[in-house]
């Protein structure tokens, strides 16, 4: 009888374990199931000089993520999103947009590199807040949205990238980009 109980107790911690973990792993894939909207249009200052608007860009598809230098996670997949910027060779843009921090703290943080991506500043972050509304309620970053060259949100990604390989299939799944071959 203990045998049966220990049985039917396994049982129950095991179902219990893989509900839990299905819950943790939907709630950590951080891809967003909202109907596609026009991506809200901003303008903000570049590290190189200058501004970027959003609505400029239209007629190419643009990767916009926004991170902090505190965020770990964030400083883990800039490296995937400047090879994703070097290696489309122009069939996307890659616009990186720190939040709250000043330029000269983003330039020191890249220091002489210049990066292909374009790297904003979202110093108030009103940008962030603005796309958080609909697709990041709870402002997690980093935070990274896939905008087709109509200016429409294709793809939603809360949370960071695992891996370059994951960036470069959400790429090809949302916009048809793969990484180009090398000889």
């Amino acid at each position: 009888m203990a045998s049966r109980k220990s049985k039917k107790t396994w049982l129950i911690v095991a179902i219990l374990i893989i509900a839990v973990g299905s819950i943790v792993g939907i709630a950590l894939s951080g891809n967003s199931s909202s109907p596609p909207a026009k991506a809200p249009d901003f303008t903000l200052p570049i590290m190189t000089g200058g501004n970027i608007t959003l609505s400029k860009l239209e007629g190419t598809p643009v990767v916009i993520n926004f991170w902090a230098i505190s965020c770990p996670w964030c400083k883990k997949q800039l490296p995937y999103l400047e090879n994703a910027a070097q290696q489309s060779e122009g069939e996307i843009k890659v616009v990186a947009i720190n939040v709250g921090e000043s330029a000269s703290r983003i330039q020191s943080f890249f220091g002489d590199y210049e990066p292909t991506m374009i790297v904003a500043s979202d110093r108030n972050g009103e940008a962030f807040v603005n796309y958080c509304q609909q697709d990041n309620p709870r402002g997690y970053i980093p935070f990274t949205l896939f905008v087709d060259s109509e200016g429409i949100v294709q793809h939603v990604k809360i949370g960071a990238f695992q891996s370059e390989a994951e960036l470069w299939d959400t790429l090809h799944g949302v916009f048809g980009i793969t990484i180009p071959q090398t000889p």
